[in-house]
């Protein structure tokens, strides 16, 4: 799996890569940086380097399938940052500010006033009830995944529901001041607001 702090492929796999998975990465990319209104389907297409035809060929509805496909995209390389952060982490604040500093390094990485993949690409597309249940299915399993890792790392479930909510509050809240005063450290720093129930070292 491409590294998750990564802005974008390199180059040379991106090339290569199957058709889909070219469309689905480069609608992700342009979704964060200009939002789903803001990308025009030429644009996308140039930047894929792939034919108008392909994208109904994958995507029968166009634009709009390639949204879900990519919001997906994007938050299964979310996942992948909370594993990977929360796996070998002794306790839960701990692995939240992994995830801080991670996602404070991809912030840099991707210039500083990209937003949020599924909220720049499902908040600003089409208003229907797809977009917004794809968009709750998707920020349920960022909360849901990090709630089990606290629960491993020693809090009680509902304690962990909670901690894992007011993570993900703190984290949406964050990342758009970050943009808007161009600073990864505001980000770097969201742990140290964290409210944690007192764990039992019993």
């Amino acid at each position: 799996m491409t590294d998750v702090t990564t802005a974008s492929p390199p180059a040379s796999s991106q090339a290569t890569a199957p058709t889909r998975d070219r469309l689905i990465r480069a609608a992700a990319e342009l979704f964060r940086n200009k939002g789903y209104n803001g990308t025009g389907l030429a644009e996308l297409l140039a930047v894929a380097g792939a034919p108008k035809g392909s994208l109904y060929h994958h995507f029968p509805n166009g634009k709009s399938d390639l949204a879900l496909a990519a919001s997906t995209w994007a938050s299964d390389q979310m996942l992948a940052l909370i594993d990977a952060a929360f796996a070998p982490a002794p306790s839960f604040r701990a692995g939240a500010t992994t995830v801080c500093y991670k996602l404070a390094k991809l912030f840099d990485k991707q210039g500083k006033w990209s937003g949020c993949p599924v909220s720049a690409t499902l908040f600003a597309g089409p208003e229907n009830d797809a977009f917004r249940q794809h968009a709750a299915d998707l920020f349920e399993s960022w909360i849901a995944a990090t709630a089990r890792h606290a629960q491993r790392l020693g809090l009680p479930q509902e304690e962990a529901r909670a901690a894992a909510e007011n993570f993900y509050i703190l984290l949406q809240g964050g990342w758009q001041l970050a943009r808007v005063r161009r600073d990864s450290d505001v980000i770097r720093a969201l742990h140290t607001q964290m409210q944690m129930p007192p764990q039992n070292t019993d």
